[in-house]
């Protein structure tokens, strides 16, 4: 990954979505993860050879909202 380091919030209508540019003439093409929200957009680029990084970070994401479902059963009104 190149460098930058950024902070936002996940909320509950973050939305993600997941767009294709095909390869052309000039370009090998790539897929672009763009997760946003009202103020912030991340776009992450994956070009031909990142499969396994997006995979990780899918596998990293599950893993994180697992933390998150432990924590809210472990909390008295179940919100974190």
């Amino acid at each position: 990954m190149r460098a930058l380091t950024t902070t936002a919030h996940l909320e509950a209508d973050t939305t993600a979505r997941v767009s294709l540019f095909a390869p052309t003439s000039g370009d090998e093409g790539f897929v672009s993860l763009r997760v946003g929200g009202e103020f912030v957009d991340l776009a992450l680029i994956a070009r031909p050879g990142t499969a396994d990084a997006l995979r990780t970070l899918a596998r990293a994401a599950e893993e994180a909202a697992a933390a998150l479902d432990q924590i809210a059963k472990t909390t008295p009104d179940g919100d974190a």
